[in-house]
C-alpha cells in the first residue's frame, strides 16, 4: 500500500454505524484518489464530463458500471495483484475479474463483517454447500466461506456440495448435541437438501447466497425462504448480499432485509439517469464499499432494490438488461 490508501485502510474499520461524518469524508477522500490515479475511472468520469472539483457530497460522485470489471483491470496497483477473483458464469460467458492488491485487506472487513452479524467463527461448525476451495479458488464466496471454516477451526467444518447424505447425518448430530452450526449454501442446493433431507434443525443459522438461473426456475425469495423454514423448522433464513466486484458484505437475519457493515453503503439510483442517486427509496442499486481502496469504491449494480430509513435495502430482482450470474452458477 502506498501513504494515501494505507492512511485509510487504518481508518475504514474504526467507523461505526452511526458516524455517517467519517464514512462522508474517506468516501471522498478515495473518490478524488481514483479520480485522479485509477485510469478506467479517470476516463469513465471524464466521458461523463464530471469535474471533481465539483464533487463535495456521496450523491454526486459517479458509480462505476459494474460491467467494466469484465473488460478491464481496474485499480490502482504498485505490485502484482495478490489474488484474481472472478465471478460466476456459464461457458462462453465474460467473466469479471477483481484484482484483490491485499488480501489481508480483504479478510479484515470479512472477519470484522462476520463478527458482526453473527458473532466469533470459533462459536460455529461451518457448513458450506458450495464447491470446495480446491476447485474454485478464484470464487470470491468460496475464498471468504474457506477463511471462516479455518478461523473457527471446528472439526466438522467442510464442505459438502455432493454429499448431501454425509451433510444431513452432521446436521442431525449437531442438533442432537447443540452444537451452533452455520449452513451456508447456494439456494438451488439448500431447497434440494430441504427436499432430500427435511429435518428440524436445532441452534442452526441457513445462510443462502443466491439464486438459481441454470439450474432451477426462478423463485421469489419469500417462497424459498418458507421451503426451507418448513423443511427445517426454521423461524427466519439469513441471506448474503456479495458479489465478486466488492471486498464487503451486507447480510439478512431474515425476511430479506440486508444491513450493511459501516464502511459498506447501499444507494438507488434512476434506471434511465445513472447520475441521479438518493440515500432512500426503490432503483438500481449502488454500493459504496471502502473496502475497495485499490480497485473501485463505487460501483453501480444490476440489482433493482428499496433502501429504507435506515439505510437497511431490499434486493427486488435485476435489471432486464443484466446477465445471468450468480454464485449458483460455480457449480454447472
Amino acid at each position: 500500500m502506498n501513504t494515501t490508501t494505507k492512511q485509510i485502510a487504518e481508518r475504514i474499520f474504526t467507523i461505526n454505524e452511526h458516524n455517517d461524518v467519517l464514512f462522508e469524508k474517506l468516501a471522498l477522500e478515495l473518490f478524488r484518489y481514483h479520480a485522479e490515479n485509477n485510469e478506467t475511472y479517470r476516463d469513465f468520469i471524464g466521458h461523463l464530463g464530471v469535474k471533481t472539483k465539483g464533487i463535495s457530497k456521496l450523491n454526486q460522485i459517479p458509480f462505476l458500471p459494474i460491467s467494466m470489471f469484465k473488460r478491464h483491470s481496474i485499480g490502482i496497483f504498485n505490485a502484482p495483484p495478490e489474488a484474481i477473483f472472478l465471478s460466476s458464469g456459464t461457458t462462453g460467458m465474460e467473466r469479471s475479474q477483481h484484482h484483490v492488491a491485499s488480501l489481508k485487506l480483504y479478510e479484515q472487513s470479512l472477519h470484522q463483517c462476520f463478527h458482526q452479524f453473527f458473532g466469533k467463527e470459533k462459536d460455529y461448525c461451518i457448513l458450506a454447500l458450495l464447491p470446495s476451495y480446491l476447485e474454485r479458488s478464484n470464487s470470491s464466496l468460496v475464498y471468504m466461506t474457506q477463511k471462516l471454516m479455518k478461523k473457527g477451526g471446528h472439526p466438522d467444518n467442510g464442505f459438502y456440495l455432493d454429499r448431501l447424505t454425509t451433510l444431513s447425518k452432521v446436521l442431525k448430530k449437531n442438533s442432537e448435541k447443540g452444537v451452533k452450526t452455520l449452513l451456508i449454501g447456494v439456494t438451488f442446493a439448500l431447497l434440494e437438501l430441504a427436499e432430500k433431507h427435511p429435518q428440524q434443525l436445532e441452534n442452526c443459522t441457513v445462510l443462502e447466497t443466491g439464486g438459481m438461473k441454470g439450474r432451477r426456475k426462478e423463485m421469489p425469495r419469500e417462497e424459498v425462504h418458507d421451503i426451507l423454514k418448513t423443511a427445517f423448522g426454521l423461524k427466519n433464513i439469513a441471506s448474503e448480499y456479495g458479489m465478486t466486484e466488492l471486498l464487503s458484505q451486507a447480510y439478512s437475519l431474515g425476511k430479506g432485509i440486508f444491513q450493511t457493515p459501516p464502511w459498506m453503503r447501499v444507494y438507488a439510483r434512476e434506471a434511465t439517469d445513472p447520475l441521479s442517486v438518493s440515500e432512500r427509496g426503490k432503483g438500481a442499486l449502488n454500493v459504496i464499499d471502502l473496502a475497495n481502496i485499490h480497485s473501485c469504491p463505487f460501483i453501480a449494480t444490476q440489482d433493482l432494490g428499496h433502501i429504507h430509513q435506515d439505510h437497511s435495502f431490499e434486493v427486488l430482482g435485476r435489471m432486464d438488461d443484466a446477465e445471468v450470474r450468480g454464485c449458483n452458477l460455480m457449480v454447472v
